[in-house]
């Protein structure tokens, strides 16, 4: 009897271990865009095996700054934008500017991209015709501010993702045989900030901001369900490192010590032409509709989750009665839904114009410094938590390499963009 009470309780908390996956792996895959499948791709072909070591470094420290935000909603019973606006005006203003900008221009960037893969597969729609569709797409499945759907499509489009690039990857392996002495951890001379772009773009995106909403759909509320939240992020980030790790052994094993190069997310298609002429015609169809997963997927989870941000901003600012659980049903929420979708429709027939790409450019690369830092402060706030509840120090040195990383990434970036 007793054995048998043991065995139910085992069977119960691994089942329940299960239902708690979707939220972080939402978070992370929203983050792996077209731009990180490129820069992956890049990474094999150029070094082989060589930076395996930054895309694991980049997924321990994204799970490290995911980590922070949720308990940050766990523990003091706020929202992160709620944490914001306690550190002053100027967090909430940036922010307020930063999403009006950010979110115009990505509109109509992250359909772009979904764009490519899918006018590869499908020609005989325009590009710009492919974008109207999945804005629309994206607007559909997300105006109404159903989570429980949202989640549903996102896990079966992660499921997309992860089965067709690490299939893909699993039939490239014996190619690997004269390759794996690349493999050794190493930083060549004058790769450094390639490496630091490599693990700054390991799932990491605005979204990370979005998770503390998410785990909150999923109804969990105060510290104890922290040991789930941790559950949750660490299968999260381990299957986007899986996943970016097939990305680089595919571009080692098809591309290496060649002289083939892959430029831009247009890159992208041309790798899948050289997969089907590699290795079977179905493998093109197999690594183009990877492609499009992950980036239908960032779109979707930026409709979703940044509207959530949105949402929170316009109530904070306002001082208005909404509860948090409700944000979604929220004018505020749709507005920005709205915003996503139509208004940078306008960008696939008259171009992006200049000032609008460098402000869209230099805010983004600071919104990763910023979150960095803002959870730095916010978890070690005398004013906001109590000493328990405080950041040890393990905590603090993973969110100080945070910082650091990327406020050399938007160092750079902003150089080049000025």
């Amino acid at each position: 009897m007793l054995k048998n009470s043991k065995t139910l309780l085992t069977k119960e908390a691994s089942s329940k271990k299960w239902t708690i996956i979707g939220p972080g792996l939402i978070v992370a895959a929203t983050g792996v865009g077209a731009g990180d499948l490129v820069a992956a791709l890049v990474a094999g072909t150029n070094y082989g095996l060589m930076f395996m070591w930054a895309i694991i470094v980049g997924a321990i420290l994204k799970f490290a700054l995911n980590e922070g935000v949720s308990r940050w909603h766990l523990i003091s019973g706020k929202t992160i934008f709620e944490g914001w606006q306690a550190m002053g005006k100027w967090a909430s203003g940036y922010f307020g500017i930063y999403a009006i900008i950010w979110g115009f221009v990505y509109g109509a960037a992250g359909t772009s991209s979904c764009t490519l893969a899918m006018s590869a597969m499908f020609p005989s729609i325009p590009l710009w015709g492919w974008a109207i569709i999945h804005g629309l797409a994206g607007f559909a499945l997300t105006w109404r501010g159903r989570f429980q759907m949202f989640q549903r499509i996102m896990n079966v489009l992660v499921a997309i993702m992860f089965i067709t690039v690490v299939g893909s990857a699993i039939l490239v392996l014996p190619q690997l045989d004269g390759l794996w002495h690349t493999a050794v951890p190493q930083l060549p001379k004058g790769s450094l900030f390639y490496a630091l772009g490599l693990i700054g773009g390991v799932g990491g995106s605005i979204t990370m901001a979005s998770y503390g909403y998410w785990i909150q759909e999923n109804q969990w509320k105060d510290r104890s369900h922290i040991s789930f939240m941790r559950y949750d992020s660490a299968v999260a980030y381990i299957v986007t490192a899986i996943f970016t790790l097939s990305l680089l052994v595919l571009g080692a094993a098809l591309l290496f010590g060649t002289h083939y190069s892959i430029s831009g997310e247009q890159g992208l298609v041309s790798f899948a032409s050289i997969m089907g002429n590699e290795l079977h015609p179905a493998a093109r169809w197999l690594f183009l509709l990877g492609f499009w997963s992950a980036s239908f997927t960032s779109v979707l989870g930026v409709w979703n989750g940044v509207a959530y941000l949105f949402a929170d901003f316009i109530r904070t600012i306002r001082a208005a009665h909404i509860e948090k659980e409700h944000l979604n049903q929220t004018k505020a929420y749709r507005f920005y839904v709205f915003w996503l979708t139509f208004p940078p429709m306008l960008l696939h027939f008259i171009g992006k114009p200049v000032g609008l790409i460098i402000a869209y450019g230099a805010l983004g690369a600071l919104f990763m410094p910023f979150l960095a830092v803002t959870l730095l402060w916010l978890l070690n706030s005398k004013k906001q938590l109590p000493e328990q509840e405080r950041n040890h120090w393990f905590s603090n040195l993973f969110l100080s390499l945070c910082l650091l990383l990327f406020a050399v990434l938007a160092a750079s970036e902003l150089r080049h963009l000025f």
